[in-house]
């Protein structure tokens, strides 16, 4: 007599929702699009390690496996990911999925405090205006400088929220709130040149077109109707800034896409611009955010050495 082994029932009748389900559902129910694709990251290598499994079965194990990914990365990036984690797990415990916490033995770190992390804008500029690189990351790069704003911001854009004639594009903030940034001439004459005439759908566009099924499908706003190429994602704009950037740093480390919105803060803050004035340029909420983005650092200490250097105020005379 052949024996039959009945096919495996799904993790529904296992014990509840599965964890990709679980995940895909409290996704939508976050509102904010730039919180939403930075927790996408993190959950979709929960996904990968778990997705089959219930998820009122995941275990510290579980979310030691997910955090493992980012064991040597800095304090802030380990943070970050380990946020997804907790807000998930919160949502699932007022859904009742969860009735443990499986994030309870993971715990934040403590960033180290920091030195000047500007970049100097003769650097700048030479990144700016070399021509080996895309116009498109040329743009972003450019755009983030002048407006100061999130790259989250940036590259949630679409054409629709850009105002042209008055040099603003409206962005969803950190907040969920509808903010405008404003950039100058530089961004202003290249602009149009990026867009090619479309006229609707993401600002910045991936190098590939995006898939049309299967579950790396993007939602159809991230989208371009004309080229069907998809928007493009934040952890492939740092990787290509870090990479156009390590012949320029002196460390060879390359620089992050936020070093470029400190860097304007802290521009703007040597040249005299008021905490009020930083505060509408930055939208922070309150202006103790802005202490660690306007502390002058070491190209200030370089120019007032400069200034005050005895050998150059002979040789003027």
């Amino acid at each position: 007599m052949t024996v039959v082994p009945l096919p495996a029932p799904p993790a529904e009748t296992l014990g509840g929702e599965s964890v990709a389900a679980a995940i895909d559902r409290y996704l939508d129910s976050v509102q904010t699009a730039t919180t939403r694709a930075s927790y996408a990251e993190t959950l979709a290598r929960l996904t990968a390690l778990a997705g089959d499994r219930p998820a009122g079965a995941l275990a510290p194990d579980d979310y030691a496996a997910v955090m493992e990914r980012w064991a040597g990365a800095a304090a802030a990036t380990w943070n970050r990911h380990l946020s997804a984690l907790t807000s998930f797990t919160t949502w699932a415990g007022r859904q009742e999925i969860l009735t443990t916490n499986p994030a309870r033995r993971l715990e934040r770190r403590k960033s180290a405090r920091r030195g000047d992390r500007s970049i100097p804008r003769a650097r700048l500029d030479k990144l700016f205006t070399d021509d080996r690189h895309r116009l498109r990351e040329r743009v972003l790069w450019r755009m983030l400088y002048e407006t100061a704003a999130r790259a989250e911001e940036l590259l949630s854009l679409n054409i629709e929220d850009l105002d042209l004639e008055f040099r603003r594009g409206r962005v969803r903030s950190k907040g969920g709130a509808i903010e405008y940034v404003h950039w100058a001439t530089g961004i202003a004459r290249l602009l149009p040149r990026l867009l090619r005439g479309r006229t609707r759908g993401p600002v910045f566009l991936a190098d590939r077109r995006a898939p049309t099924s299967g579950p790396r499908t993007p939602a159809a706003a991230d989208i371009c109707p004309k080229t069907g190429r998809g928007r493009l994602s934040y952890p492939r704009a740092e990787h290509l800034f870090k990479m156009a950037t390590a012949a320029l740093d002196p460390h060879k480390n390359g620089w992050t896409l936020h070093q470029l919105r400190h860097s304007a803060l802290q521009h703007l803050a040597a040249d005299g611009r008021t905490a009020p004035e930083l505060q509408a340029k930055s939208r922070h909420q309150h202006l103790a955010s802005l202490g660690r983005y306007v502390h002058l650092g070491e190209q200030t200490s370089a120019q007032v050495t400069a200034d005050t250097d005895p050998a150059a105020r002979r040789k003027l005379r």
